[in-house]
Protein backbone atom coordinates (compact mmCIF):
# COMPACT_ATOMS: atom_id res chain seq x y z
CA UNK A 1 0.00 0.00 0.00
CA UNK A 2 1.40 3.30 -1.24
CA UNK A 3 0.35 6.79 0.42
CA UNK A 4 -0.86 8.87 -2.21
CA UNK A 5 0.50 12.87 -2.39
CA UNK A 6 -2.07 15.16 -2.49
CA UNK A 7 -1.35 18.84 -2.97
CA UNK A 8 -2.19 21.58 -1.10
CA UNK A 9 -3.03 25.10 -3.04
CA UNK A 10 -1.70 27.45 -1.91
CA UNK A 11 -3.81 30.68 -0.74
CA UNK A 12 -3.69 33.66 -3.04
CA UNK A 13 -2.19 36.87 -0.97
CA UNK A 14 -4.50 39.70 -1.49
CA UNK A 15 -2.14 42.18 0.39
CA UNK A 16 1.39 42.10 -0.54
CA UNK A 17 2.19 45.04 1.62
CA UNK A 18 5.23 44.24 3.89
CA UNK A 19 4.98 45.02 7.88
CA UNK A 20 6.92 47.53 9.07
CA UNK A 21 8.73 47.84 12.09
CA UNK A 22 11.07 50.52 13.51
CA UNK A 23 14.82 49.61 13.88
CA UNK A 24 17.24 49.82 16.75
CA UNK A 25 18.78 53.46 16.15
CA UNK A 26 15.19 54.59 14.69
CA UNK A 27 14.13 53.74 18.15
CA UNK A 28 16.76 54.71 19.86
CA UNK A 29 16.71 58.34 18.52
CA UNK A 30 12.87 58.36 19.35
CA UNK A 31 13.27 56.68 23.00
CA UNK A 32 15.76 59.37 23.62
CA UNK A 33 13.03 62.43 23.15
CA UNK A 34 10.44 60.75 25.00
CA UNK A 35 12.67 59.87 28.11
CA UNK A 36 13.67 63.53 28.42
CA UNK A 37 10.12 64.12 27.89
CA UNK A 38 9.22 61.78 30.51
CA UNK A 39 11.68 63.65 33.18
CA UNK A 40 9.84 66.54 32.53
CA UNK A 41 6.49 65.45 33.84
CA UNK A 42 5.01 66.02 30.17
CA UNK A 43 4.64 62.37 29.06
CA UNK A 44 3.90 58.97 30.61
CA UNK A 45 3.16 56.40 28.12
CA UNK A 46 3.59 55.07 24.64
CA UNK A 47 2.56 52.70 22.35
CA UNK A 48 3.83 50.79 19.15
CA UNK A 49 2.60 49.88 16.47
CA UNK A 50 3.71 47.69 13.38
CA UNK A 51 1.44 47.26 10.25
CA UNK A 52 1.22 46.61 7.19
CA UNK A 53 2.66 49.02 5.14
CA UNK A 54 3.42 51.68 8.31
CA UNK A 55 4.59 51.79 11.88
CA UNK A 56 3.48 54.11 14.48
CA UNK A 57 4.57 55.42 17.97
CA UNK A 58 2.19 57.08 20.00
CA UNK A 59 2.89 59.02 22.71
CA UNK A 60 0.01 59.60 25.38
CA UNK A 61 0.47 62.06 28.29
CA UNK A 62 -2.24 59.31 30.30
CA UNK A 63 -2.39 55.67 29.56
CA UNK A 64 -6.58 56.18 29.07
CA UNK A 65 -6.70 59.02 26.39
CA UNK A 66 -6.24 59.58 22.86
CA UNK A 67 -2.15 59.76 21.74
CA UNK A 68 -0.90 63.63 22.14
CA UNK A 69 1.63 62.78 18.88
CA UNK A 70 2.15 59.98 16.48
CA UNK A 71 5.50 59.33 15.04
CA UNK A 72 5.00 57.29 11.97
CA UNK A 73 7.21 55.37 9.48
CA UNK A 74 5.94 55.23 6.29
CA UNK A 75 8.33 53.67 3.62
CA UNK A 76 6.08 53.94 0.63
CA UNK A 77 6.24 58.15 0.80
CA UNK A 78 10.41 57.84 0.98
CA UNK A 79 10.73 59.25 -2.59
CA UNK A 80 7.54 61.31 -2.10
CA UNK A 81 7.67 63.41 1.14
CA UNK A 82 9.77 61.36 3.12
CA UNK A 83 9.13 58.34 5.01
CA UNK A 84 9.12 60.39 8.84
CA UNK A 85 6.11 62.38 10.26
CA UNK A 86 4.88 63.26 13.32
CA UNK A 87 1.38 64.11 13.54
CA UNK A 88 -0.19 66.07 16.44
CA UNK A 89 -3.92 65.16 17.93
CA UNK A 90 -6.09 66.75 15.74
CA UNK A 91 -4.44 65.25 12.36
CA UNK A 92 -2.05 68.57 11.76
CA UNK A 93 0.86 66.81 10.55
CA UNK A 94 4.06 69.09 12.59
CA UNK A 95 7.24 67.65 10.61
CA UNK A 96 7.71 65.46 7.77
CA UNK A 97 11.09 64.02 6.63
CA UNK A 98 13.15 61.89 5.22
CA UNK A 99 15.56 62.03 7.79
CA UNK A 100 14.30 60.99 11.57
CA UNK A 101 16.50 63.28 12.91
CA UNK A 102 15.80 66.11 11.89
CA UNK A 103 11.91 65.51 12.08
CA UNK A 104 12.12 64.92 15.84
CA UNK A 105 13.29 68.54 15.62
CA UNK A 106 9.95 69.39 16.29
CA UNK A 107 10.31 68.20 20.33
CA UNK A 108 13.29 70.71 20.59
CA UNK A 109 10.98 73.61 20.37
CA UNK A 110 9.03 72.30 23.05
CA UNK A 111 11.53 71.68 25.21
CA UNK A 112 12.46 75.03 25.28
CA UNK A 113 8.68 76.41 26.32
CA UNK A 114 8.92 73.66 28.77
CA UNK A 115 11.57 74.69 30.55
CA UNK A 116 10.84 78.52 30.41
Amino acid sequence: MSAKIIPIPQRKRHNTTPWVAFHRLELGLILNVYGHMVSLGLWRDYAIDMLQGEAVFSIYRRASEQPLYQIYKRPHMRAKQGQYSVIAPGGLILKRGADLKTVLRVFDKQRLKTLS
